[in-house]
């Protein structure tokens, strides 16, 4: 197990450094399009190369690449000319914005799509089953803008129950979570249901679990204890999974919002032309993304022995 551990580790940290490398050559591997998208379209040429030279810009690419590293890992990220502040410091608050919001939403998502799942999936066929499957295809054919519009015009136009922004001006607020909340888990539960669903009828059509209700156990013991931890390994998968699609992924709920997030910080970032926040906000995903990688196989080997101690 740790041997395992130990080796996907390794590999997680390769992947790492070889996406940082291109990250680094592609955002700072120009230098006087980097002067130019931090001092303005509008500077001079003598003042681009005077800002390269005062910062370190005419060393040698591989020596400013592990002088920038060294700067991520130490959490030097650079200043941001959009901001005119530290990008760690700009960036932290929104992290954590973003982080609540997809915790709320992957809590939530995996509690309906489990329950939904198993329910669908130890009646397959059955009326139950097509009425979750229908459900379940229908709210992920439906792109988050969409949702997002017809819950707006239901909870704030229609009843005036809710606010229509989730910009947090007075201060954070549970209320302005919901429909953001809402809009991301209408999106993603459909998916996980149908995989729950899936790997759920599968394992009960396997032959143990047929030997198991023959032998008069309880058809919910059955279940719970002999069915349930095999059919979540496809699940559980694809679960962690996502984990990178919540902090990434959310852009267009946190700008149709006006969510104080990650994601709308990338978009802001983007059309200004931010280069340090850009490329501070790509390695922070690609750092999610490998170790939502890392959880998953870790946890796929809980949850098949024959990972383990193979």
């Amino acid at each position: 197990m740790l041997v395992l551990a130990a080796r996907r580790l390794a590999s997680m940290i390769l992947i790492m450094l070889v996406i940082s490398v291109m990250l680094f050559v592609f955002f700072e591997g120009d230098k006087l399009n980097l002067a130019m998208r931090v001092l303005g379209p509008y500077s001079t040429m003598e003042g681009r190369l005077q800002w390269l030279a005062d910062n370190g810009y005419n060393r040698p690419l591989i020596e400013r690449y592990f002088s920038w590293l060294f700067g991520f890992l130490t959490g030097d990220w650079n200043r941001s000319a959009q901001f005119s502040a530290p990008v760690l410091k700009f960036l932290a608050p929104r992290l954590a914005n973003t982080a609540i919001l997809a915790g709320c939403v992957f809590v939530i998502t995996v509690a309906i799509s489990l329950v939904l799942g198993v329910l669908s999936g130890i009646r397959e066929a059955s009326l139950r089953d097509r009425t979750i499957t229908v459900i379940s295809v229908l709210t992920t054919s439906i792109p988050e803008f969409a949702s997002a519009t017809f819950l707006v015009a239901i909870f704030v136009f229609w009843l005036n129950w809710l606010p229509g922004s989730s910009s947090f001006s007075s201060g954070f607020s549970w209320v302005e979570l919901i429909l953001p909340v809402a809009t991301l888990v209408i999106y993603n539960f459909g998916y996980y249901t149908r995989m729950t669903r899936a790997s759920m009828a599968e394992v009960m059509s396997s032959q143990y679990v047929r030997t198991a209700i023959l032998k008069g156990l309880p058809y919910n013991r059955v279940i719970l204890r002999h069915a349930l931890r095999n059919a979540l390994i496809a699940p559980f998968t694809v679960m962690i999974l996502q984990l990178n699609y919540l902090l990434s992924g959310v852009v267009v709920t946190e700008v149709f919002f006006a969510y104080d997030g990650y994601g709308k910080a990338l978009v802001d970032a983007a059309q200004y032309g931010d280069v340090y926040l850009i490329l501070a906000g790509a390695m922070v995903a690609v750092v999610v993304a490998v170790i939502s990688q890392f959880i998953s196989d870790i946890g796929y080997t809980f949850l098949n022995p024959r990972i383990r101690f193979a």
